[in-house]
């Protein structure tokens, strides 16, 4: 007898090709059948008529280590949009490995000023576990926490000794199931790092076959040195690579996608690359004064030299003070912004590229977040797909499935087929929108009826029901996506 039924509905299995009408059976935790099961029996059913049934969203672009030790209460922001896989320690950012008794530096500070505790990243992956996530977890290791950890000096390249140091503590990670590494080479705890440092960290990945995501160290006016160094990173390290929320800021760089998406499509004929990136055309992570020049508008997200500035104009309340932005900037930090930066036409341009998987960076720890934390996943399908037409609903469900999991090396999900993990989203096609926003980025999206995490129901009609479903994902080492592989030689 089947554990579940999802009836009636119209499947999209997140493998690009065209939908089809089928029945989808569920068995401890896995898909096991598909088609007409009108006679089978089952122990609760899900009628999904007039409705989309496809593989749970994968949010490839998260910094979620901290949100996923704790238990829900109230509506979840990932489980509302349809995730039910989130992977973790992006940016260079990662909770573990390291010990801290006072807040790190910045942007670190973006996971909050506690749970520093892990001395080794397999520490975090057992608690990760013990807590019983509300969704599924794959978790990176981040290169700018390494460094915290290990470099005497931050405003200079690691010595060959504590590079050794970082390199055996990925490995460890690695062994213990981390996914990869991820880097920062923006922010300043990595600044000082050089692209031979990032190789020399980095070495573990090759014979582990991890991933390594990179946050470039430049997306305005040095996008086009910084994404030779991220290529030549990747191409050294023998990996796949991941450009982290591909973006081009300031009006100076608005319509450069033309030809960095010609770079990474050149770089991918020779080696394993693709991206991630967020539906929106404005961007949010620690509040700097350099980046204030390059935008149009600035949110304070939140702020601990002044709480009562988060949620307001950075240049609002300068004019309100007396005092220029960048002036105001340090009287508040340190602090988060959402930044005005980006040109719509470039958002386009790579969210629609055939490489590009959706990621939303959301920061859930952020007083007043930027909305990508609510509403990307919807964000696509509605405003996107149905609205926008920029691409098809079934290359959109792609995008935010199958794509990721291959890219990532999960290959029991991302799929709607029998053996697959029954992480499933059913969704009112004509309705499914994003509805959380700058005002109020914190408000559920419509149209998602129920999300399924390894089988069992875990949120209704926005409504948590299950708040332990998910597994901590241990990316095993020396395993290589097959299907990852065969994508990037086709």
């Amino acid at each position: 007898m089947l554990d579940l039924i999802i009836s009636g509905g119209t499947v999209v299995d997140g493998s690009g090709a065209a939908r089809f009408r089928a029945d989808v059976g569920v068995a401890r935790g896995r898909i096991t059948a598909l088609g007409d099961l009108r006679g089978q029996p089952a122990l609760a059913r899900h009628d999904a008529s007039d409705r989309i049934v496809c593989p749970g969203f994968i949010d490839v672009h998260t910094h979620d280590d901290r949100l996923l030790l704790a238990t829900p209460h109230g509506p979840h922001p990932k489980l509302t949009q349809g995730v039910t896989t989130v992977v973790t320690g992006n940016c260079g950012i990662s909770l573990a490995p390291l010990v801290s008794a006072t807040t790190p530096p910045a942007p670190l500070d973006l996971l909050g000023t506690d749970d520093w505790r892990y001395e080794r990243f397999g520490d975090y992956l057992e608690a990760l576990q013990a807590a019983r996530p509300a969704l599924n977890a794959l978790c990176l290791v981040g290169h700018s926490t390494l460094r915290v950890r290990h470099v005497a000096d931050l405003e200079r390249p690691a010595t060959a000794h504590e590079a050794a140091r970082m390199a055996t503590d990925l490995a460890d990670a690695l062994q213990a199931g981390a996914g990869g590494l991820s880097t920062g080479l923006y922010y300043p705890p990595a600044r000082a790092a050089t692209a031979q440092e990032v190789i020399a960290v980095g070495g573990p990945l090759t014979a582990a076959r991890g991933i390594l995501t990179m946050h470039l160290r430049d997306e305005a006016d040095g996008i086009d040195d910084a994404l030779r160094e991220a290529l030549h990173i990747g191409n050294a390290l023998g990996v796949e690579a991941v450009l982290s929320h591909h973006k081009l800021i300031g009006q100076r760089n608005h319509g450069r996608s033309v030809h960095t998406l010609a770079a990474v499509d050149a770089a991918a004929a020779h080696q394993p690359v693709c991206m991630d990136c967020y539906p929106y055309n404005a961007s949010s992570t620690m509040l700097l004064a350099a980046r204030v020049g390059q935008s149009s508008e600035v949110l304070v997200t939140w702020s601990r030299g002044d709480p009562s500035a988060a949620g307001r104009s950075l240049l609002a309340l300068a004019r309100e003070r007396g005092c220029t932005p960048e002036a105001l900037v340090e009287q508040i930090a340190p602090a988060g912004a959402v930044y005005f930066a980006m040109h719509e036409d470039d958002v386009r341009r790579i969210l629609a590229h055939p490489l590009t998987m959706v990621g939303s960076d959301g920061l859930a720890h952020d007083a007043v977040p930027h909305p990508r934390l609510w509403g990307t996943f919807p964000r696509v399908l509605g405003h996107y797909a149905r609205e926008q037409r920029l691409f098809s609903l079934e290359t959109a469900i792609h995008k935010m499935s199958g794509l990721s999991a291959r890219r990532f090396g999960l290959q029991d999900r991302g799929r709607i087929a029998p053996g697959c993990a029954a992480d499933i989203v059913v969704f009112d096609a004509d309705h499914v929108a994003d509805r959380a926003s700058f005002e109020h980025p914190t408000t559920p999206s419509a149209g998602i009826d129920a999300v399924f995490v390894n089988g069992q129901l875990a949120c209704e009609n926005g409504r948590t029901v299950h708040a332990h479903a998910g597994q901590v994902l241990r990316r095993r080492v020396g395993l290589q996506s097959a299907s990852a592989s065969q994508e990037q030689a086709a």
